[in-house]
């Protein structure tokens, strides 16, 4: 009887303690509101600039026909539909109460200032990887902008992941990371573009694969992803294809040109590449010589290796089609060609990509 007696105390001690455990993994303090500072160093603030930009802060937190950073993007996801949130100092709906430090815990561990929980799709996974120095560059940025009143939409989560506490224990398994630091043994541009495109960046949040509770895999860092129906491909093994990338042709791409052999960016790297337009060269330069040296150890050829060989029917009406809708632009001998540098279709990444997805994409968008 005293056996049984200690079993169940026992029993209910560790059955409380793990609830205890539960709710001090579930729930964040929140950081007192303050007065919006309004006073910021110039070059500070053309600093937080660009880190904005490089961040793509705007791509997300500004919808079409919306006011600048004020928010209301809907962000379809697996698990429902999310809307970005007003990021400019309003104080009763955007950021214009937060202190510095709310900020920055925002941005590393994804809690707001009330201590509500993120969800990931902010890449606070990414961000937490910044420098002290840039995120608090931004924050001075985002502070100086006018404030626009434009309160957060509704976001329509399906259940459980409605239940925003719940985003701690997806915190617990994947919110892993330090700030980065230049490795020794490369150089300083490669040192700028691997912390450009693992921080504020974060572009393996769409190039690479994500598991069934949306996190990025992490054993296939940058091998390709896909994003609002379009295919973002891998980043490793770019210099190995069959039409393989050089620094001037990926340079060109990265800040939006139209780039001989590989087209121009389109879908949703579009935005991204025309943030990068708006930094100096040097920044895409850097990512682009980070990014050439990820080797592919399994390299395959994307050309025609999981493609069926089409019929003659099909190039007969595809002939057709592509004579009376593209070739006054893209034809060999089109005007359009020498303008522009318009590219040959045939060559562009889109047509050489294994799979057709990002092609139809851009055609029918």
């Amino acid at each position: 009887m005293l056996k049984s007696r200690t079993l169940w105390i026992s029993v209910g001690v560790l059955a409380v303690l793990g609830l205890i455990a539960a709710v001090a993994l579930m729930w964040r303090p929140a950081i007192a509101p303050i007065k919006r500072p309004t006073s910021f160093d110039t070059a500070q603030l053309q600093r937080g600039a660009r880190v904005v930009e490089a961040g793509d802060c705007a791509v997300c937190h500004t919808r079409p026909g919306g006011e600048y950073l004020a928010g209301g993007l809907p962000l379809v996801t697996p698990f429902g539909t999310l809307y970005s949130t007003n990021i400019t100092p309003d104080a009763q709906t955007g950021i214009g109460e937060w202190s510095l430090p709310a900020f920055e815990r925002a941005m590393r561990e994804g809690i707001a200032r009330d201590g509500h929980f993120l969800y990931p799709a902010f890449p606070y996974v990414h961000y937490r990887r910044m420098s002290s120095e840039d995120i608090a560059d931004a924050y001075a940025y985002l502070m100086s902008g006018p404030a626009v009143h434009a309160p957060a939409r509704q976001n329509q989560m399906n259940f459980p992941m409605n239940i925003r506490p719940l985003v701690s224990f997806w915190n617990l398994l994947f919110l892993h990371g330090e700030p980065l630091t230049p490795l020794a043994e490369h150089s300083a541009a490669w040192n700028r573009g691997r912390y450009l495109v693992d921080g504020p960046g974060h572009c393996a949040g769409c190039h690479s694969p994500l598991n069934l509770i949306g996190a990025e895999k992490s054993s296939e860092y940058l091998k390709g992803g896909s994003v609002d129906g379009w295919e973002a491909p891998a980043l490793v093994g770019l210099g190995q294809r069959a039409n393989p990338w050089n620094r001037e042709q990926l340079v060109g791409y990265l800040r939006a040109d139209v780039v001989n052999g590989h087209g121009t960016p389109a879908g949703p790297m579009r935005p991204g590449s025309l943030s990068l337009a708006r930094l100096p060269a040097s920044e895409a330069e850097a990512i682009a010589d980070y990014l050439l040296s990820l080797q592919n150890p399994h390299a395959v050829s994307e050309t025609t290796a999981q493609r069926s060989p089409s019929s003659p029917a099909d190039h007969s009406s595809g002939a057709l089609l592509f004579s009376s809708a593209c070739a006054g632009c893209h034809a060999p001998a089109a005007p359009m060609r020498e303008i522009d540098g318009r590219p040959g279709l045939q060559s562009t990444s889109a047509l050489q990509a294994a799979s057709s997805r990002n092609f139809l994409k851009t055609v029918l968008e």
